[in-house]
């Protein structure tokens, strides 16, 4: 691992724990559109809804993908009794703080749907990045790079934080060192926020 200059976290799962509100928004919208409840678990996590749509639905021809990633994200815009921070998010966001290292919010999520649930969870991020702002989303690099050029820090000097294998695709790509939630391969693996909390404040 390099020093760390700067930490870009992704945000559902990551930052925000979400995850039912995600898992019903994606049942719900199976069932509308004649795809197995369980098919969107194996291939949504950190995708955007454009690009799991495709891969769910590739008969659809480009408008009617843009209209069912649409109806996707209208489901959980206002889905969000049950979204908090994520286990260790306010113990990390401390050490960030206090260490005075720059961060942001990288989500393949929309804007409206990125503040509604950052909102939802108590979260301010000073910097965010969302899939409106590129033109390929994750497992793609580019939004890890603008993250960083946004932040004035050079890729190899930043940590991708994520929770899926599409981000820590992203990050490595983007030539960031990696940290992972939920059993994945990185740099570092975590159990929880609180354990990167601890590893930056060493």
């Amino acid at each position: 691992m390099r020093a760390v200059a700067a930490v870009l976290l992704d945000m559902d799962g990551t930052l925000v724990d979400s995850d039912a509100a995600v898992a019903r928004a994606w049942t719900t919208w199976a069932h509308e559109y004649g795809v197995g409840a369980d098919e969107p678990d194996a291939i949504a996590h950190g995708r955007p809804a454009d690009a799991t749509v495709r891969l769910l639905r590739p008969d659809l021809d480009v408008d009617a993908v843009a209209v069912a990633a649409a109806r996707q994200l209208e489901l959980q815009y206002s889905d969000l009794s049950d979204v908090v921070a994520a286990p260790g998010a306010d113990e990390l966001l401390a050490v960030l703080a206090r260490r005075g290292l720059p961060w942001a919010v990288v989500t393949s999520a929309d804007r409206p749907l990125a503040a509604a649930r950052l909102g939802a969870a108590g979260i301010e991020a000073p910097m965010l990045v969302t899939v409106e702002d590129v033109r390929r989303g994750k497992p793609d690099p580019e939004c890890y790079l603008l993250g960083a050029s946004r932040l004035g820090i050079a890729p190899r000097d930043c940590l991708a934080v994520e929770d899926s294998p599409a981000g820590l695709d992203a990050g490595r790509a983007a030539g960031m060192a990696t940290a992972a939630l939920r059993g994945h391969d990185g740099d570092l693996r975590l159990g929880d926020l609180a354990d990167l909390a601890r590893f930056l404040d060493t």
